[in-house]
């Protein structure tokens, strides 16, 4: 009887691990993978919250779409080689030494390579003046 136990339990182990690893999250779930072209989801968060995957925008480059602001984001972005941390400062940005701090993160793909950019700033006035249109998000 020992040995007819350990066979079934052995055989509904399998199947749990199985059912188990198949509900596992993704490390970045991408609700636009397998999107022609380029494409971001870009999020904002302010204070100490932290960003939620599921929230954000949906950036579309080919054509240009899902933003507010997109052909000018996607032009900046093709400057940079897609590369948000490329994209020039704006010249003679004036922002005030006001601490509200805010996170910016993207993920997704440029020319066929993984974007992933998450970045602090300590307001708002300075993530737009060093990240272009692309995070000028609204909210």
């Amino acid at each position: 009887m020992t040995t007819t136990l350990r066979a079934i339990r052995a055989g509904l182990l399998v199947p749990l691990a199985l059912l188990l690893a198949g509900t596992a999250p993704a490390a970045h779930a991408t609700p636009g993978h397998g999107l022609p072209g380029n494409w971001l989801r870009l999020a904002v968060t302010r204070g100490d919250a932290r960003a939620d995957d599921a929230g954000g925008v949906l950036l579309l480059c080919d054509p240009p779409q899902g933003h507010a602001h997109a052909a000018k984001a996607c032009g900046q972005l093709a400057a940079a080689g897609g590369d948000i941390g490329r994209i020039p400062s704006r010249a003679g940005a004036m922002c005030p030494m006001l601490y509200a701090p805010v996170t910016a993160s993207a993920y997704g793909e440029w020319d066929g390579r993984r974007v992933d950019y998450r970045r602090a700033f300590s307001n708002s006035c300075v993530m737009g003046a060093e990240t272009g249109a692309v995070f000028d998000l609204p909210g």
